[in-house]
């Protein structure tokens, strides 16, 4: 078996008093696109700080790309990082920026390499055009663009699509998926539940720990969840009546119908019968959402902030 790409133990970052990763540890194959998932304030942009070099843990041990974790410099030389936010110069060109970069890593001769990326990531029509003058969509392009001039071995994505329309953002996965395909390993923070169903094996973090890892059927399964769909006239009306009953942790309104969802199988079952029979619904048992396990896991987590 190969060395994994990252492997992390008992990680801890904090920031005064509070402790923002808590002993999060993981571990994500060479090659393998792995989904970093969790709520605002989760912690998930500091563990990936850490992971590439940005911060440094307050405990824990662990490798990236073979290299312990002290070894800042190797690692940040052999992956790419792409934050948040849109940290490229709006002032300058898309050509002018990648430019840039290549000066940063050192790449020679610097025109080729930015001819070659603008090719690669299909930007050589706009390379003239100021970066400030972007949507949204080919923003994220540039950035990704910057992020591999240089072939890093891993790539670490932090929201690499919030507010990118969803063209952009399949086109953006489309390319994800052919580089891992070419043995780049991936981590990628997202919220979107589609973006999550794409990743080989998922992460899900809640307040800085750890909640669950694997496939997306084996993070649905280890939640334990019994999911009914109610649809009817009165679903509205048996919404209100039906939150609190027992065996119902949550009900949750997609569209016209239900995802009521609950730990105790044999109590919910229970409790749809009854609400059945007192109002105009019907409901059968339904596959359990990804999205409906992550509320469940908030719902679990202790918020680090109270």
């Amino acid at each position: 078996m190969s060395t994994p790409a990252i492997e992390v133990e008992g990680l801890v970052k904090r920031f005064g008093e509070r402790t923002v990763v808590d002993h999060v540890s993981m571990r994500v194959e060479t090659g393998e696109i792995a989904g970093f998932l969790g709520p605002n304030g989760s912690g998930k942009t500091t563990t990936i700080r850490v992971m590439c070099g940005l911060l440094t843990p307050d405990a824990g041990r662990g490798t990236v790309l073979g290299h312990d974790l002290s070894k800042r410099a190797e690692i940040k030389r052999q992956i790419g990082y792409m934050t948040q936010k849109f940290s490229l110069y709006e002032d300058l060109t898309i050509a002018e920026n990648l430019a840039f970069v290549a000066g940063l890593y050192g790449l020679r001769p610097v025109r080729r390499y930015v001819r070659d990326t603008l090719a690669d990531l299909g930007l050589t029509a706009r390379a003239g055009q100021l970066a400030g003058t972007l949507s949204g969509g080919w923003k994220q392009r540039l950035a990704l663009a910057a992020c591999v001039m240089h072939r890093p071995k891993l790539l670490l994505l932090d929201e690499p699509t919030a507010g990118v329309d969803p063209k952009a953002r399949r086109e953006f996965w489309d390319e994800i998926h052919e580089r891992a395909e070419a043995g780049l390993t991936v981590l990628v923070s997202t919220h979107y539940m589609d973006e999550a169903e794409r990743c080989h094996r998922i992460n899900y973090i809640s307040y800085g720990k750890l909640m669950a890892s694997g496939t997306v059927g084996e993070v649905v399964a280890g939640a334990g969840l019994t999911t009914y769909l109610v649809e009817g006239p009165a679903s509205a009306q048996a919404a209100h009546a039906l939150a609190g009953r027992p065996g119902v942790d949550e009900v949750t309104h997609f569209g016209a119908a239900l995802h009521v969802v609950g730990r105790d199988a044999a109590a919910l079952g229970q409790t749809i019968k009854a609400a059945s029979a007192e109002f105009d619904i019907r409901a059968e048992v339904v596959e359990t959402s990804l999205e409906d396990a992550f509320i469940r896991f908030m719902a679990d987590a202790q918020d680090n902030m109270a």
